[in-house]
């Protein structure tokens, strides 16, 4: 109940469900014991989908049933079994291909994918795959054209039933020996399964290098992709931008602008610095507008004299000035240009500063609306001051009109207050002279009643230096 298939890439075994799919069980294992899948193109691959064989002429419209042999071309193709009901939900699950009308002949395919929903009930499946997983691995890898037909053959070469439980049924030719292939069978139009490809035969030594160097620096960028220092392994520098080197450290960037700006107008110039001391590193990078004025900028400026130095010219590799999300390679080619279209829309945010000022002088975040309320606010507040200006320039008119109708009158209230000033100046030095009088004779009864408190402390230190036992003795005596 097992068949193995020997291919021009490895071995597969194949397991039948005898029991649940008889009819195309024996169909399959008939073809096989007739050696009718020997030399099948493996026709259509489908990276982790499916695999295709089984049709003689590696077209996929040919093909027909072991029944055929047996009873005639109104058995070229036998009905589906649908009951029971298998799912295409593992790796190398095996299915004959329904011909467009629920029947069956000799083509059949191998799922690369898991979980294939949309092949259940369509297709028979009927057997599984139990070894050479890397070999159906080998063929799901490789390389297909847009009709998903493998550039290098892949074919079956021979079949061996390794369990039959069916016996043969009468009238069927089994052949000795494998047949020999014909020329149409082994002509594909493609490149055949025994030749081997080199693709540096016939080739010299510099195309060699040449090779190498391009797949080297597609593994890099592809390295500095996964790491997150390329938004892309196939972003590739701008074709606008000269590498200048070997500059001499007095040239600036306005020198280079100006020998430059000759080939065409120039977007940027810029000499290259050390960021702690601003001394030049003696490359530069321009950027033009065009890329034609580039090509001759390149062309012609390479070995010139500047500042007696030779400079060297050469298209700049640097892809340092895109900018890009992030690190991280979570982002899309797609994601990339979305993120370039957004940063050349103007922002919605502007800066606002507070209209009081401080000494800690702080912006607030606002949005336009609020930028267009103050500006409307600001021209509303000037309105409001021209036109207090205006008052006041018409009061200031009624002011000096005022004033020549009033100067008699002025003349008379300043000498009122001429003397009014004088009353109070004499006011003042009167009170002056009371209070000095006053703090005299305060003073003076102060310092008296300083003094008779001194005497009083003298006379109680008198007092207590005398001692207690010479006073109590004095007094008994005058009692004696």
């Amino acid at each position: 109940m097992a068949v193995l298939l020997e291919t021009t890439v490895g071995d597969l075994v194949i397991d039948l469900y005898t029991e649940e799919r008889p009819r195309a069980c024996l169909n399959f294992l008939k073809l096989c014991k007739v050696k009718y899948y020997n030399y099948c193109l493996i026709y259509n691959v489908q990276r982790d989908f499916v695999i295709q064989t089984g049709d003689p002429m590696g077209t996929g419209r040919g093909g027909e049933s072991i029944f055929r042999q047996l009873y005639g071309d109104q058995a070229r193709f036998f009905e589906a079994e649908k009951v029971p009901r298998i799912k295409h939900k593992k790796k190398g699950t095996v299915s004959m291909v329904n011909d467009g009308s629920d029947q069956h002949g000799s083509q059949f395919l191998i799922t690369t994918g898991e979980n294939l929903d949309y092949l259940d009930g369509v297709h028979t499946v009927f057997g599984e795959v139990t070894e050479g997983m890397d070999v159906l691995k080998t063929i799901n890898e490789t390389f297909v054209d847009k009709d998903f037909i493998p550039y290098q053959d892949i074919r079956i070469n021979h079949t061996v039933i390794l369990d039959d439980p069916f016996e043969d049924p009468p009238g069927l030719a089994i052949p000795d020996r494998s047949p020999e292939p014909t020329k149409e069978q082994l002509d594909s139009g493609r490149i055949g399964a025994d030749e081997e490809i080199d693709d540096l035969k016939g080739r010299s030594a510099d195309e060699i290098e040449e090779v190498q160097a391009e797949k080297e620096a597609k593994t890099r960028a592809i390295l500095l992709e996964m790491v997150g220092d390329l938004p892309d392994a196939e972003v590739k520098p701008p074709e606008n931008v000269l590498f200048v080197c070997k500059l001499n450290p007095v040239t600036t960037d306005e020198d280079l602008e100006i020998i430059f700006s000759r080939f065409g107008p120039i977007k940027s110039c810029e000499v290259i610095r050390d960021w702690k001391t601003g001394e030049s590193l003696c490359y530069a990078f321009i950027e033009f507008e065009k890329e034609e004025d580039c090509e001759k900028a390149y062309f012609k400026m390479d070995n010139v004299l500047i500042d007696d130095r030779r400079i060297h010219v050469d298209f700049s590799q640097s892809v340092a000035k895109i900018k890009w999300k992030g690190k991280g390679g979570r982002y899309t080619k797609d994601d990339f240009k979305e993120y370039e279209k957004e940063r050349d829309k103007p922002s919605k945010l502007a800066l606002k500063e507070k209209i009081k000022s401080k000494q800690n002088a702080k912006y607030d975040l606002v949005l336009d609306e609020d930028v267009e309320e103050s500006q409307t606010s600001q021209s509303h507040l000037a309105k409001k001051q021209k036109k207090k200006k205006h008052h006041h320039s018409e009061d200031e008119e009624d002011d000096k009109r005022t004033k020549k109708s009033k100067d008699p009158d002025r003349k008379h209230e300043g000498e009122r207050c001429r003397e009014k000033m004088k009353s109070e100046k004499k006011d003042r030095h009167r009170s002056r002279s009371r209070s000095q009088e006053r703090d005299y004779t305060y003073s003076k009864h102060r310092d008296r009643y300083k003094e008779d408190l001194q005497i009083r402390d003298w006379d109680k230190k008198a007092d207590r230096s005398r001692s207690p036992k010479k006073s109590k003795d004095k007094e008994r005596s005058k009692y004696r």
